[in-house]
C-alpha cells in the first residue's frame, strides 16, 4: 500500500512540474529580412548565417528568389549575430541583443557585389 501511495505522490509531483513548465509560455523572437546587392537588387541563393552567443552554434538559411530570409524560434534571452555571404562577398555583421524586447526583428543585409 505504501508503494502505491508514494507512486501516486510522485506522479502528482511530476504532473505539477510539467504543467508549470508548460505554463511559462516562452515567447520566441523571429528574425526576417532581405539580402540585397548593388542598387538594392535582391540576391537569391545568398546564405544567411545566425550564430547564438552561448554555444556559438550557427543556423543557416538560403535566401528565397526575392532575397528574403526568416529565422523563427529565436531564444529571447540570447544575443545573436547575423550576416550573409553571396559568392565571395560578405555583408556586415549585425547583432541582435537579448535586451531588444521586439518579438519581430527585421534586418536587411547589404553586400557589395563585384560586376
Amino acid at each position: 500500500m505504501k508503494k502505491l501511495k508514494y507512486g501516486s505522490l510522485l506522479a502528482a509531483a511530476l504532473f505539477v512540474l510539467v504543467a508549470g513548465a508548460a505554463a511559462q509560455n516562452v515567447k520566441f523572437k523571429t528574425l526576417d529580412g532581405r539580402v540585397l546587392g548593388n542598387g538594392d537588387v535582391p540576391l537569391p541563393s545568398a546564405i544567411i548565417y545566425l550564430q547564438d552567443s552561448r554555444s556559438n552554434s550557427i543556423r543557416t538559411f538560403i535566401a528565397t528568389p526575392d532575397g528574403g530570409y526568416r529565422f523563427g524560434q529565436i531564444a529571447p534571452d540570447l544575443d545573436y549575430t547575423v550576416w550573409a555571404k553571396y559568392k565571395d562577398a560578405k555583408s556586415a555583421t549585425k547583432t541582435i541583443s537579448a535586451y531588444d524586447s521586439r518579438r519581430q526583428i527585421t534586418i536587411d543585409l547589404h553586400i557589395k557585389v563585384d560586376k
